[in-house]
């Protein structure tokens, strides 16, 4: 009997239905960029809205495609924490409403746990645990150890702006459009990574902490200089764009590679996993692979399919489900950006 799990942490409406072996029976997602795009950002009101308007077409798209019906599911599982307050409440009570209406218990799901388990996914049997887990998305930059699916200390994170965020601010300062990750990589390809030496904040600090807020505001600078700008007058070429573009997402490769390769060391394990949505930047995955080449530890690194929000990570719950931890009829959301504990 299968798992149903949902996922509405942020602006993407997914649903899925897994199978106690880990196999995908049935997937949907609604993402919401298009009504995001003009405010380049997130708003959280819109997109708690769309997420009323489509949580139940995707749910019953994930069911529909597993060619199963509710009396056959085994529990249902919902991300409660970290995420937008509206949005991860739509979510939330769309469990707990079909958890009543199916007589169903409910699997409360940890969404940064969630997306390092992406890795294990994709690993199939292997066990990829114990590791340091990187979280690197829009939302968070977070360094875990985790000895389990389930058991994971909290090493460091960012202390201002997540890796993510900086991308997406880059990118609208350069008028790229949105989401801005992809969009500063796809730039970055034909530019020059040494053109602006940009900072490296905390890079030699003995923790595992990251911050990327001076890093953006040296883009700011090197862009328009000091002072009040409107950068939609602004006139941009493109070469100074790449170089941008390069420079910066060199500087925070750099950071989150150092500080990963350093947890690996330290915590002696030998592999590294690396989920979120920054997880799927091209020159982050091609550092992250030298780097574990050069110090001889193992490395995963989620699909991108599974890098960006979805319900498949979900299927942690059934490492929950196997330690009987259900979650009370009364569920409430953790909104924020939590460590993820």
């Amino acid at each position: 009997m299968p798992l149903l799990t949902i996922e509405t942490t942020c602006d993407e409406t997914a649903a899925a239905v897994i199978d106690r072996e880990g196999r995908v029976l049935g997937s949907s997602l609604a993402t919401q960029e298009r009504l995001h795009e003009r405010f380049t950002g997130v708003v959280p009101e819109i997109a708690s809205r769309a997420h009323v308007e489509r949580i139940l077409p995707v749910i019953d798209s994930a069911l529909t495609q597993s060619g199963l019906a509710p009396a056959q599911l085994t529990a249902i599982g919902v991300a409660y924490t970290p995420g937008l307050a509206g949005s991860l409440l739509v979510g939330v009570v769309a469990a707990k409403t079909l958890a009543v209406a199916w007589d169903k218990p409910l699997v409360a799901i940890n969404h940064l746990h969630a997306h390092l388990y992406a890795c294990q996914m994709a690993a199939m049997s292997e066990s990829i645990y114990p590791c340091i887990g990187l979280v690197v998305s829009g939302g968070h930059s977070s360094l875990y150890h985790a000895t389990g699916p389930l058991d994971l200390e909290y090493l460091g994170g960012t202390i201002d702006d997540a890796a993510g965020e900086a991308f997406d601010k880059v990118a609208a300062m350069l008028r790229l459009g949105f989401p801005g990750g992809p969009a500063v990589s796809r730039w970055a390809r034909g530019g020059n990574p040494k053109a602006y030496p940009f900072p490296r904040a905390m890079l030699h600090d003995a923790n595992f902490n990251f911050s990327f807020s001076g890093l953006k505001t040296a883009v700011r600078y090197a862009i328009a200089g000091p002072g009040k700008v409107d950068f939609d007058s602004l006139q941009i070429d493109d070469r100074t764009k790449a170089d941008l573009c390069a420079s910066f997402e060199a500087a925070v490769v750099e950071c989150l590679v150092a500080k990963s390769v350093r947890a690996v060391r330290l915590c002696r394990v030998d592999r590294l996993c690396v989920g979120g949505g920054v997880a799927a930047n091209p020159s982050l995955r091609d550092a992250l692979t030298a780097a574990a080449r050069k110090h001889r530890f193992s490395l995963s690194i989620a699909p991108p399919e599974l890098c960006t929000d979805n319900a498949v990570m979900g299927a942690i719950g059934w490492e929950q489900i196997r330690r009987g931890q259900f979650a009370p009829p009364d569920l409430d959301i953790q909104p924020g950006l939590q460590r993820g504990f």
